[in-house]
């Protein structure tokens, strides 16, 4: 890992994840077994599970590319078309202006981003997902190092799940991801990036799904990150998510609310005009979070989430030493909606 923000989330991880183990090493119950057909586990838990596949993983903060659905069993077998294939997800997270280290002035952020995904089994059998996203990091900016206004991303994903040759409950997943990172949505051929990803994941049983696999971003500063985590769910109240770049870990009250604590790295790499010299600039934003919230379910296809937490280790930062901005620790507002129909 090349900066604080990585470490310190591949290490809240750990600790998460020896938390787990330690309060439910002795359990001798084995929780219900998820069926793989979505309307038997709509009939488990009918108000949410609609939206369960809905639920994501970030595993890196480019925007929302590294999207991993793995909360449900994977399934590559014959199956009926599930009823609600097409899935959106939003977020909108405010940080209010925060004065700069080392550097007079003060930062505002606003980070937001969207993705339609549309899932369905090629060949009746291969689990297939195309998506379409954008971000948005809008910015209030008084230091004396110029920044844009907004950065922002356009992509779309293909991601297939195959089956791991002979070996039982265990998959390979690919992922392409072609995208503009550019300010102000302006796209080009220069701003263009396809990052691409594959990964194992292997589910023993309902309890458990370990992930390992790689990341590659060509022409970002930082062009291969490792895949690792495990996800446990103990029983019917607990889920351990324990996944960079967003590990958490959730409490279920009851059919319509849940309990959440959350950490998380958000940002990425933009080419932007700086000044007339430096017209195709890079410049990276990185924010790690940690916070606590609720979700809720408001129909059997609609949920809704609201978080508070602390953001810190942030900056803007330019490559080539053009400039960089330390921003003070701050408070985070989120609000967060996941449909599907």
């Amino acid at each position: 890992m090349k900066n604080k923000a990585e470490r310190f989330l591949v290490i809240f991880s750990a600790v998460l994840l020896f938390s787990a183990v330690n309060i439910f090493a002795q359990e001798e119950g084995v929780q219900q077994a998820q069926d793989e057909a979505l309307q038997q586990v709509r009939e488990q838990t009918p108000a949410t599970a609609p939206l369960q596949q809905a639920k994501e993983l970030t595993l890196q903060p480019q925007d929302d590319t590294y999207r991993q659905r793995l909360r449900q069993l994977v399934t590559t077998s014959e199956a009926p078309e599930q009823e609600m294939p097409q899935e959106v997800d939003s977020y909108i997270k405010f940080i209010p202006k925060t004065g700069a280290r080392e550097l007079s002035g003060s930062v505002s952020v606003v980070d937001a981003a969207s993705e339609y995904s549309y899932n369905l089994k090629a060949f009746g059998s291969i689990p297939v997902e195309l998506s379409l996203a954008t971000q948005y990091i809008g910015i209030d900016n008084s230091t004396e190092v110029k920044l844009p206004t907004a950065l922002t991303g356009i992509s779309s994903g293909v991601q297939v799940t195959l089956p791991f040759f002979w070996l039982d409950k265990t998959y390979l997943r690919f992922r392409t991801a072609p995208a503009f990172y550019g300010e102000n949505w302006h796209t080009s051929s220069s701003n263009f990036r396809m990052p691409s990803q594959v990964f194992g994941i292997y589910q023993p049983n309902d309890k458990w799904t370990f992930v390992l696999g790689v990341a590659v971003f060509p022409e970002f500063e930082t062009k291969v990150i490792p895949i690792g985590g495990v996800i446990y769910r103990p029983n019917d109240k607990w889920l351990f998510n324990l996944v960079p770049m967003r590990p958490t870990i959730e409490y279920f009250l009851n059919d319509k609310l849940t309990l959440f604590l959350e950490g998380e790295v958000t940002g990425g790499e933009f080419q932007v005009k700086k000044d007339e010299v430096n017209k195709q600039a890079i410049v990276a934003y990185n924010s790690a979070n940690l916070g606590a919230g609720i979700e809720y379910a408001l129909s059997k296809n609609i949920l809704g989430y609201l978080s508070v937490g602390a953001a810190f280790n942030r900056n803007f930062k330019y490559r080539e030493s053009l400039g960089k901005v330390n921003i003070k620790d701050a408070f985070y507002t989120q609000l967060r909606m996941e449909m599907a129909f």
